[in-house]
């Protein structure tokens, strides 16, 4: 499992997938939400503009990523 730093109160879920690599661009951002395949905390989380903050964690297949 990796470790993202949040810069501020909360990161949007697309700019997450992008931050990390997960996503190449912001409209592969939004298909792979569409898709149903990210989870935060276990559940699925299909909103693209999902405000994440410390704590979360966020799965999209076998990549892991803990929010800091």
């Amino acid at each position: 499992m990796e470790t993202f730093k949040i810069e501020g109160d909360y990161i949007e879920l697309i700019s997450l997938l992008k931050a990390v690599g997960v996503a190449q661009t912001g409209g592969h951002a939004k298909f792979i939400v569409e898709e149903g395949i990210v989870l935060r905390n276990g559940e699925v989380e299909l909103r693209k503009r999902a405000k994440l903050i410390p704590g979360d964690v966020i799965e999209v297949e076998d990549v892991k990523i803990k929010l800091s």
